[in-house]
């Protein structure tokens, strides 16, 4: 218990709870997210803006001056031995009392050689050492600083239990530190060297038990026996002859995979990826067609319920001709409809439910679920999808994501799934035009956005902020909406968009902007999973370069849902060569790999999700061959007699036992 810890008290309890550190294990595991590296810098070889690490006494004592109420910039001469030097810092005013006439300080900052002054981003209340200083930096909340917990960590670093999880052999055969030292040397690195090893042991568990949940996981379920159907494949090819578009190749070959999963004697755990507009969807309906054909239940589940609507619009369209019973559950219905829903499904009066996390309601008790479906799987925790996974005995489980990965990390990344990937896209659907613009070249944009409107159709523009950073001066979508409405009030209506609105303020703008009610939808990221609006042919991204390539891919998917022919204009001053990636491709894989290639993995899943990605120190991309060997090992380990019969290996198998009962 953290209350046992030498320092931590109630209020401290509730600050960490806010960073989801519950427990003993949780503390010691908290791992900065960054280190810091403070070593001297020879000023002399210094040029214009370089970064500077200085320290010295303080000659002249500081001086303040306030502005805008809220800030304030504090001066004062540093004397350095060698010079003396203006520091200029903004906001830190409450250090002025420490900051007495020869008061030792170190400086980190960035030099303006002209006026020979630091413009300081840090101010250290120590000199430096002969060594460079390593500085852990945390992840906070308001109320606790990183070098607060990191002093937490420290001072209670002996009451830890150090439980080992990788085997002694593994250990030795890498030449790895020991678990306890690797702790100490990531909070507390006395050298670049006992960092290095320190991340090497940390990373490699990390991925080691990762890759062990995965394989073990998929060793389960090849172990698990499926429902037992027999679909007659000539049906179910009858009911794609009569959609009003031809699949491509890669939907077909889809529907091919899920109904060989379906009609096999094991459990389906698939996961079909596509690009933005690949025409995923339609392969879910036709896989709970399939299902409906054995007798069995189904349920898809949408991370929104304007998505979920929608889903629920487009089944009762395809199924019009069958006898299929379709019906729509969300949290905002009222308790009769619920209850009313709840009878009908138990009794088996509905064949598929259709919902957000309202599917996970203990009232939601289903007659025999067959098929289990999560649009956008990776925004959901693995918590919330087995909630809904255990209404079933043993139901078939599609997720269904359109951030498509590389095949080559999506096989490890999945390893405990089987993956499904469109390429193509559907028939009749014109590629995006895409245009990379500076800020200069505005009236370009403005023209466009002029002539797609006079055409009736609807425009999206995307800023980075929802209000204004001291900090920055990027475009915000209340700044948007004052140009938008400055040049284009008089012929539409424009409206804004961004996540921290409520659930009912969002929907309600999505259902007006669908309906052509509002013409120019200026919004924060928070449309890139969305509606379908096929008359949206524009989307504007401004300061484009705060995005990954994939984030933007997402984005650009949200116009060319039609046959129109749609533009996408990223615009930026900066990061020209990056982002002409998506003027040159609108294949989302090839995007994705080359995200993959600068960024990492963090762009290509978005929020990370309990039990999705969630790694503190390891990096998909930087640390893939070391992914690709914690794979080989771990399976390995699990084949082995040993692994079964020596009581060593009770740790690993507790972490296992509770991944199942997570799956």
């Amino acid at each position: 218990m953290l209350e046992e810890l030498v320092g931590i008290g109630p209020k401290t309890i509730k600050l960490l709870n806010k960073l989801n550190i519950y427990s003993k294990e949780d503390l010691i595991s908290y791992y900065p997210y960054r280190f810091e590296v403070i070593e001297r810098t020879n000023i002399k070889l210094l040029k214009q803006d370089d970064r500077v690490v200085i320290d010295g006494a303080i000659e002249q004592l500081p001086t303040i001056f306030y502005f805008n109420k809220r800030f304030n910039r504090m001066n004062f001469i540093l004397n350095t031995g060698d010079n003396l030097y203006k520091i200029v810092i903004f906001n830190r005013a409450f250090l002025k009392p420490k900051l007495n006439i020869s008061t030792k300080v170190t400086i980190i900052g960035k030099y303006d050689m002209k006026n020979n002054t630091i413009v300081a981003s840090d101010i250290k209340l120590y000199p430096l050492p002969p060594y460079p200083v390593i500085e852990p930096i945390y992840h906070v909340c308001n109320g606790i600083s990183s070098k607060e917990i990191n002093k937490l960590i420290l001072n209670n670093i002996d009451k830890f239990d150090i439980n080992e999880y990788i085997p002694d052999y593994l250990v030795e055969r890498y030449k790895l530190d020991n678990k306890k030292d690797s702790i100490i040397n990531v909070h507390n690195p006395k050298n670049k060297n006992d960092l290095k090893r320190a991340l090497n042991y940390l990373k490699y568990e990390e991925l080691f038990l990762f890759m062990m949940k995965m394989n073990y996981l998929k060793s389960i379920r090849t172990d698990t026996n499926g429902l037992k159907r027999n679909i007659d494949k000539k049906i179910v090819l009858d009911f794609i002859d009569t959609l009003p578009f031809k699949l491509t190749e890669d939907q077909l070959k889809g529907v091919n995979d899920i109904y060989n999963d379906l009609t096999s004697s094991k459990r389906m755990n698939r996961l079909l990826q596509g690009d933005v507009g690949s025409g995923k969807t339609i392969v879910a309906f036709i896989s709970l067609y399939i299902n409906y054909l054995s007798g069995y239940q189904g349920a898809l589940m949408a991370p929104t319920e304007i998505l979920a609507m929608q889903h629920y619009n487009n089944l009762l369209n395809l199924y019009k001709d069958t006898d299929i019973k379709v019906e729509l559950l969300t949290g905002k219905m009222k308790i009769s409809e619920k209850k009313n829903i709840y009878k009908r499904l138990i009794n088996n009066e509905i064949d598929i439910l259709i919902g957000t996390h309202a599917l996970f309601s203990d009232d939601v008790v289903y007659n025999n679920l067959g098929l289990v479906i999560t649009d956008e799987q990776h925004r959901f925790g693995v918590n919330q999808r087995t909630s809904l996974k255990n209404k079933g005995i043993t139901p078939d489980i599609l997720y269904l994501s359109a951030t498509p990965i590389p095949r080559t990390y999506a096989l490890t990344i999945y390893g405990d799934m089987d993956v499904s990937s469109i390429h193509t896209r559907p028939n009749g659907r014109k590629e995006v035009i895409t245009l990379l613009k500076t800020n200069k070249e505005i009236k370009d944009v403005l023209d466009l956005i002029y002539q797609e409107l006079k055409k009736k159709h609807q425009i999206y523009v995307i800023a980075p902020l929802i209000e204004d950073s001291e900090n920055s001066d990027m475009e915000n979508v209340y700044e948007l909406k004052e140009k938008m409405d400055k040049a284009f009030s008089k012929i539409c209506k424009t409206d804004i968009l961004h996540g921290k609105m409520t659930s009912k303020e969002k929907d309600e703008v999505m259902e007006k902007y669908k309906n052509n009610e509002i013409s120019i939808l200026i919004s924060t990221t928070v449309i890139e999973v969305g509606v379908d609006v096929g008359n949206a042919t524009v989307m504007v991204i401004f300061d484009s370069f705060r995005f990954g390539l994939s984030q933007l891919h997402q984005l650009r998917g949200r116009v060319g849902r039609n046959n129109l022919q749609s533009y996408c204009v990223l615009i930026s001053d900066k990061e020209a060569e990056r982002l002409n990636v998506l003027t040159a491709t609108s294949d989302g894989f090839k995007v994705s790999e080359e995200d993959f290639k600068l960024r990492g993995s963090g762009d290509l899943f978005g929020t990370r999700q309990s039990g999705d990605m969630s790694f503190k120190l390891a990096d998909i991309k930087n640390d893939f061959n070391i992914l690709l060997r914690a794979k080989e090992d771990s399976q390995e380990v699990l084949t082995s007699k040993e692994y079964v019969n020596n009581k060593k290996y009770f740790n690993l198998k507790k972490v296992l036992e509770n991944s199942m009962k997570l799956s």
